[in-house]
């Protein structure tokens, strides 16, 4: 029986047809590996998720972590999941053999991981984030590897992200919780911070907080921000635990989704433990003072692409189900049938079902592609063998950072609310999962950054950095594509055209936007900008399916061709006038007065 996760014959052909991930084993970092050994892995990924992760996701929405003041208890079946996850060494998939990992390509494990989140994606939660945690120390603060890296990829530890505080939100210029120096190198760290997820249970020895802190006397705003490891309990120099740090739980926060990764509020040094008598929790400097934010960004855009994968997990586990009732659910009849005993058919074969599942496919394959495809680029970072290979990948990836996040958030969400509605009025009922898919999925364009959030970041930043250079490296990308649709000719030269007219307006619209240094008005409506680009950031990896899929034939490949000329006839042509209100720099939003509303 096929599963309802995820479809592993499209895992195989996005990475086996189309990224061709077999040949990064002819890089030195992989070339222990083979296609055996990345099809054991998914395999393995696709059985665990299926009996430790999905067998407890409605058991974990229905029952919330609780705090009894005194500690925070959590459904027995969250544990023993991470027990078998961890057992499989899939915490470590993409780290160094040197640190117990198994150095698969990112690509794979990214592919891997998608499995439990489409499983579970709140238990899925702590191994996310503690995974992401233990990276951005290798990257930035490797004298803290023995200590707090090693018990993570070991499953004994768990790690956290502590950047927003109740007053501040994303504006992370305004935090306020302050980090003193200590005669001994540490520091003291004061403060209180909002939304940690994972920040208090008993899933392991103890829990590793990256905490973003001032230290006074720095420069203001957030280039005076550094960044600092802050235990739990503080871990000898021998690695066993000592006492309990100052970091106290205030309370939990109850969200509509993910309800199975605990979600706190943390207070810092409020004297509730007092380690070596005095005081403030202990924290350890990340890399150097006031490069703190830089640092976390590492964190943050490995986040960020890993809820894009989560919400496209959700995306696609909700259509898949929704396909599954549409071919069993018999309602109606052919219109005009004179017979009205004659046996109804499946919803499946009603044009507006077909609708709704055709936009499900796209959304939820599309988006599982641009993940894969930014986790192909950042194997590309690590093989580079020169460092102007190495730029021109970052630049790339740094482009699609934020439509890989946004994207996905946005439009798999819409997917689960299409698997709702091909449901009917069991769709909204809690017997079947599209309606938990869907309010799971109603986080994801919050976490790591708003959509908002992106869309400045996106036309702000990215496709400005460096005088444009990475609106240059994926505009050479995507006219390589186009270049080689045009020479197979037929329906894919077609959509080669349509994706160059559509992709050629958005160039001449960003130049535009910019072009008398008016900032706010370029930024008014940066979030239409983002969906725009989005939308037609996607059209192109669809017409890179499209490519893969030439020359073969069947109904897999069959539907792949047909999702993308739904994709180019009903999705991309919405960019238009997206892109003709962009070209009028229309101020609306920023004239608009609070007493108006």
């Amino acid at each position: 029986m096929r599963s309802t996760l995820l479809s592993r014959r499209d895992l195989d052909f996005l990475l086996y047809e189309w990224l061709d991930v077999e040949r990064l084993t002819e890089q030195k970092r992989f070339a222990e590996h083979s296609r055996e050994t990345f099809d054991a892995v998914l395999e393995l990924s696709e059985q665990l998720a299926t009996k430790y992760f999905a067998s407890h996701n409605k058991l974990g929405d229905a029952n919330e972590p609780t705090f009894d003041g005194d500690r925070v208890t959590l459904i027995p079946e969250i544990a023993a999941a991470l027990r078998a996850f961890t057992e499989a060494g899939l915490p470590g998939a993409a780290m160094d053999y040197e640190l117990g990992g198994s150095q698969l390509p990112a690509t794979v494990a990214q592919a891997s991981f998608a499995w439990f989140q489409a499983a579970n994606p709140g238990t899925s939660g702590y191994p996310f984030l503690t995974m992401a945690n233990a990276n951005l120390l290798l990257t930035h603060g490797r004298e803290h590897i023995d200590r707090f890296v090693r018990p993570m990829i070991e499953g004994r530890f768990f790690g956290t992200m502590c950047l927003s505080e109740p007053q501040a939100g994303s504006s992370l210029a305004d935090i306020v919780t302050r980090a003193e120096p200590q005669p001994d190198g540490t520091y003291r760290i004061f403060g209180t911070k909002m939304w940690i997820s994972g920040g208090d249970h008993e899933l392991g020895e103890n829990i590793v907080h990256l905490v973003l802190a001032k230290i006074p006397g720095g420069p203001a705003g957030t280039k005076g921000i550094s960044l600092f490891v802050v235990p739990r309990f503080l871990v000898a120099d021998d690695g066993s635990l000592g006492e309990r740090n100052d970091v106290a739980l205030a309370g939990l926060n109850h969200k509509m989704g993910y309800r199975g990764t605990v979600n706190t509020v943390l207070n810092f040094g409020e004297g509730k433990w007092t380690p070596a008598g005095e005081p403030g929790a202990v924290g350890y400097l990340v890399g150097e003072a006031h490069r703190g934010l830089p640092y976390m960004f590492t964190m943050m855009n490995e986040a960020r692409i890993g809820v894009g994968l989560v919400a496209t997990a959700l995306g696609y586990t909700g259509y898949l189900e929704s396909l599954e009732y549409a071919r069993t659910r018999a309602q109606g009849r052919t219109k005009g049938a004179g017979d009205p005993t004659s046996p109804q058919r499946p919803i499946v074969e009603h044009a507006d079902v077909k609708r709704m599942l055709l936009a499900q496919k796209t959304y939820a394959e599309g988006a599982l592609a641009l993940v894969l495809y930014c986790a192909r680029l950042v194997d590309e970072h690590r093989t580079a063998t020169s460092e102007e290979d190495r730029r021109a990948v970052t630049l790339l990836l740094d482009i699609l950072t934020p439509i890989a996040k946004s994207w996905p958030a946005q439009w798999c969400l819409e997917a689960n609310s299409l698997a709702i509605q091909v449901l009917g009025g069991y769709g909204y009922t809690r017997e079947y999962n599209v309606e938990q898919h869907y309010r799971d999925n109603r986080l994801n364009p919050i976490h790591e950054g708003t959509h908002g959030i992106q869309g400045l970041d996106l036309l702000g930043r990215k496709v400005t950095q460096q005088g444009g250079a990475s609106l240059r490296a994926l505009d050479e990308r995507i006219r390589a594509t186009i270049d080689d649709a045009r020479a197979q000719g037929g329906e894919p030269a077609e959509l080669a055209a349509q994706l160059e007219s559509s992709w050629q307006r958005l160039v001449e619209v960003t130049a535009g936007l910019f072009a008398d240094g008016d900032i706010e008005a370029a930024l008014a409506n940066s979030s239409v900008y983002l969906e725009a680009f989005g939308h037609i950031t996607l059209a192109w990896i669809w017409l890179q399916q499209v490519l893969a899929a030439a020359g073969h034939e069947g109904d897999f490949y069959d539907g792949k061709r047909h999702a993308a000329r739904y994709f180019f006839r009903f999705e991309l042509p919405c960019t238009a006038p997206q892109l003709d209100l962009l070209a009028t720099r229309d101020t609306t939003t920023v004239q608009m007065r609070d007493a108006w509303f």
